[in-house]
């Protein structure tokens, strides 16, 4: 009896600590952190849902092959000592970072004069994003005020080992990383640890908002990752003809017209059309042109709206509450669009 019990107690044991071991590798997974020892990973298995502070990353790396920067003169992390800061890693197309932006605005705002910095590092996904003048007009339009650097190059992103897009970096007066988060969400967290680092008391009515998950992944047009392309068509480097498949399963998009592939985006060489099929509340659409290119949006075979497409931006076809599964076609009244992706929420 007393032998079974022993064993009993053991085996639990022994699966608690697989348990425990796979959550910390998976966590380590999911959020790409770097040489943790065997008490980080117990420490930091539910690291993005404590407020208090207890963990020291190391000193933050310098900021460094910043090539442009916007609302300030250029800043040097040891210049900042004694000051907390939040390193912001962004891109402008990216709509999980648009997302943020609002709650980034609102904290520099509130904190900026106590002693907070917010140093947003626009490390680009695509090439138009490298352009300084492209990068001006998000921030005016997304009423930044806080430093931005831009890291074309990707040193910044490098030096911190960031895979995300967005990622916050928190560092203390001292200089070191003591807080991390990457994607959306934990609002009221990253607040009430950038207010104890402050030295202020934590705040009961911050803002949060929940977060809705599509269903659909991010989807890209780039000769190099159209895994979402009907596999009735496929994708080619010269101009080709395209005609929409009878049917379209859930999670890929087709073409209609003629169309090229390169590296990054699909461009249209005519008149044509791009067909989706998707489960989400919000459709995004990353694309640029030349010149303007009108574009009629429909779901479910009905008319939802038009836009223009000229900048190199992120245009939104379809809004609902709710998320649900739908058949969106864009169709486009003259050639030059460049396609990039699709993204959902």
């Amino acid at each position: 009896m007393k032998l079974s019990t022993h064993l009993s107690r053991f085996f639990a044991l022994y699966i608690l600590g697989i348990v425990l071991i796979l959550l910390g590798v998976n966590y380590i997974v999911v959020h790409g952190l770097k040489n943790l020892t065997i008490n980080d990973l117990y420490t930091n298995i539910s690291r993005n849902q404590q407020t208090t502070l207890n963990n020291d990353y190391g000193p933050a790396p310098e900021l460094t092959g910043i090539s442009n920067w916007i609302n300030s003169q250029p800043l040097k992390l040891s210049d900042l000592k004694g000051k907390v800061v939040l390193i912001d890693f962004w891109t402008y197309s990216c709509i999980n970072c648009l997302r943020t932006i609002p709650y980034l605005n609102d904290w520099y705002q509130k904190y900026k004069d106590q002693g907070f910095v917010i140093i947003g590092v626009h490390t680009p996904e695509f090439a138009f994003e490298k352009d300084d003048s492209n990068v001006a007009r998000a921030v005016k339009e997304n009423n930044i005020s806080y430093p931005v650097a831009q890291d074309n190059n990707y040193a910044t992103w490098k030096a911190y080992q960031n895979e995300y897009w967005p990622a916050h970096y928190l560092i203390d007066k001292n200089g070191h990383i003591v807080y991390t988060h990457f994607g959306e969400g934990d609002y009221q967290i990253t607040e009430n640890t950038i207010r104890s680092l402050l030295g202020l008391k934590a705040g009961s009515d911050l803002l949060n908002t929940p977060l809705i998950q599509a269903q659909s992944p991010e989807m890209y047009f780039g000769l190099s990752r159209t895994e979402f392309m009907s596999a009735e068509q496929k994708a080619k480097s010269s101009s080709s003809e395209y005609s929409f498949p009878s049917n379209l399963d859930e999670n890929t998009f087709a073409f209609s017209g003629t169309w090229n592939f390169q590296d990054e985006f699909a461009e249209g060489q005519s008149a044509g059309a791009i067909e989706l099929h998707f489960n989400a509340a919000k459709v995004h659409f990353v694309a640029s042109a030349d010149k303007e290119v009108k574009a009629t949006i429909l779901v479910d075979g009905k008319k939802v709206k038009e836009l223009n497409i000229q900048n190199s931006d992120l245009y939104t076809l379809y809004e609902n509450p709710v998320g649900a599964d739908h058949v969106l076609e864009i169709r486009f009244d003259s050639a030059g669009v460049k396609a990039f992706t699709f993204t959902f929420s």
